[in-house]
């Protein structure tokens, strides 16, 4: 079976190695499976492994390949002795690819093994908040060096075999226990068939019983990031006090254990003050930490309606179920937190082709003006927005807008703003009558918290006359042939705020030579690594300095300005522009 492992990603990995390392309770035999998967995972020439007995105060040491370079060889040393030794001893992981040089290094081992160490890499086996031995790779192959990413991944594999030891332990010290045993072994088969956390925790609960009993059981799982305690599964529990279960870490006997991460029986929970009682029947109690990677991930909690239920037996038990649980929860979650991120990249995938299916095609070619408009998107999708919209011969609809926030909401806000729009432009009303009745539909259809700043009005071409309203949208500039500048602020407040707003237009006459450029706040927002703001006042040097540039040219000069400011950052959000030219 080790032969044929072949290193693949890595949740497959540890799926592949899981299984391995459980494919036997027999000692013996599971002693050579860790050698063999020792040295085949970490490319390794040999591998050795540590075990502690505490009692006759020696350590057992099993070599792989032996010096004929086949099997295991086995040799006792004295606790503590040399680099494995301290590490099985101290608990701490040691890499080295100079070995020689620590003061720790025994040549001695060199004379059982019969080869030179030039590299190792040593882990501590730990179960339960002790060491029960070490595991190491010798020489890395190819000339290689071992790394922090292979300490990472043997320290991981580490726990596994340390697990996958401790049930062989238990199997032979429980070999009266053969329910028990039997039902380990099924839950270690039944916990690998299924990576939805849901369904997860109900076959958790199913198969707990058969390992140790209980008439109330509760699986509490803690937020790795919030560290509180995030989801709860229950049974047993009367539903009306399920809400009792919500507790916070250090409050009640699961909060207790998920703070302390010690394991506890209670004889009698009525007795014990930190008992939350949210089960009249209950009598008695033992709740276990559950473990991975050194890391609290979760406690069991079961309850039972007879005093004095669990013992010492019961513990250890649980303890083991737990470990096996641990690691199936941990599978399980890497696999949500996998799909919620492929999840949450589609639906990005969508707001961003619905953002992009709303923007012009191709730039208006109207006689006497230069017009170009840009949506350049960040990496998250925004509310910007753009459009130039037919009205009728030689009047042409210009619209700009953002809408508070980001993501697929923000995307759907814009879709919401835009379908009005048009349809306000559809009934010839005057443009400030359109404002009011888009606010009002969006009032009505959208949250306190959500709102849109746009600024939109009509390009009379003929008699070059730009009639605009400015709902709460950052200022477009006008820059004139003149050089004079002057700020577009006329209108009212962004749209969906309050009901029934007022706007007021402005009607702007237009001369050969003024550009008229719109922006959304991505471009004047926009942070260099001192956190300062590109602001309107770099905006207009770059709209001067461009003054005799077509429209297209100024919108390239004002996104290199921008590019050119924030440097090697990320660009924060979406740059929406729109550039009119009078010719």
């Amino acid at each position: 079976m080790i032969e044929s492992f072949m290193l693949k990603d890595k949740n497959r990995l540890f799926a592949e190695t899981s299984k391995i390392l459980n494919s036997t309770l027999d000692l013996n035999q599971l002693l050579d499976v860790i050698l063999k998967l020792s040295a085949r995972t970490m490319e390794a020439q040999a591998s050795l492994l540590l075990l502690v007995d505490q009692k006759k105060k020696k350590m057992r040491l099993h070599i792989f390949p032996n010096r004929r370079g086949e099997g295991r060889k086995e040799t006792e040393l004295e606790l503590g002795g040399g680099i494995f030794g301290w590490v099985a001893q101290q608990g701490e992981s040691v890499i080295s690819n100079q070995p020689k040089q620590d003061p720790r290094y025994t040549p001695e081992l060199e004379e059982q093994i019969g080869f030179s160490i030039d590299s190792l890499i040593c882990v501590p086996l730990l179960r339960r908040g002790r060491s029960i031995g070490a595991v190491s790779a010798l020489n890395k192959l190819n000339g290689k060096k071992f790394d922090q990413k292979d300490l990472e991944f043997f320290s991981s594999l580490a726990d596994q075999m340390a697990i996958a030891l401790d049930n062989s332990y238990l199997f032979s010290k429980l070999k009266k226990k053969t329910l028990e045993t039997e039902a380990l072994l099924e839950v270690e088969k039944s916990l690998s068939s299924t990576l939805n956390l849901n369904q997860l925790l109900e076959l958790i609960l199913d198969c707990l019983v058969k390992v140790v009993k209980y008439d109330a059981a509760a699986i509490f799982l803690i937020d790795k990031k919030k560290q509180e305690i995030e989801h709860i599964k229950a049974r047993g529990f009367d539903p009306a006090l399920e809400p009792d279960l919500q507790l916070k870490i250090g409050q009640g006997l699961a909060g207790w254990v998920a703070e302390t991460q010690k394991s506890l029986i209670v004889s009698n929970v009525k007795e014990d003050p930190r008992y939350i009682e949210a089960r009249v029947e209950s009598k008695s109690g033992i709740v276990v930490p559950m473990v991975s990677q050194k890391r609290i991930i979760g406690v069991f909690s079961l309850e039972s309606d007879e005093l004095n239920a669990y013992d010492e037996e019961d513990l250890y038990l649980l303890e083991a179920f737990a470990s096996l649980a641990a690691i199936s929860l941990e599978r399980a979650r890497q696999h949500e937190e996998i799909l919620e991120k492929r999840k949450l990249e589609e639906e990005l995938a969508i707001a961003k082709r619905i953002q992009q299916s709303f923007l012009p095609r191709k730039k208006p070619q109207l006689p006497g003006f230069d017009i170009s408009g840009v949506n350049i998107p960040s990496e998250t999708v925004g509310g910007d927005y753009y459009d130039f919209i037919p009205i009728i011969e030689n009047q042409l609809g210009i619209a700009i807008g953002d809408v508070s926030g980001k993501g697929i909401p923000a995307a759907l806000i814009m879709a919401s703003f835009r379908a009005s729009l048009i349809a306000e432009i559809r009934n010839n009303y005057a443009i400030r009558s359109i404002m009011f009745k888009v606010n009002n539909l969006l009032f009505e259809s959208t949250a306190s918290d959500i709102y849109v700043s746009a600024v939109y009005g009509v390009l009379d071409t003929k008699n070059k006359i730009f009639t605009f309203v400015n709902a709460g949208h950052n200022a477009p500039i006008l820059r004139c042939a003149t050089g004079k500048m002057e700020y577009l602020i006329e209108g009212g407040i962004a749209l969906g705020m309050f009901e029934n707003s007022k706007y007021e237009e402005r009607a702007l006459s237009l001369n050969p030579g003024d550009i008229l450029v719109f922006y959304t706040d991505g471009v004047t927002e926009a942070k260099n690594e001192k956190e300062e703001e590109f602001g309107t006042r770099r905006l207009k040097q770059i709209i001067d300095e461009s003054q005799k540039s077509d429209a297209h040219q100024i919108l390239k000069n004002i996104y290199q300005a921008i590019k050119d400011f924030t440097g090697d950052l990320p660009q924060a959000d979406d740059l929406t522009m729109i550039v009119i030219k009078v010719l």
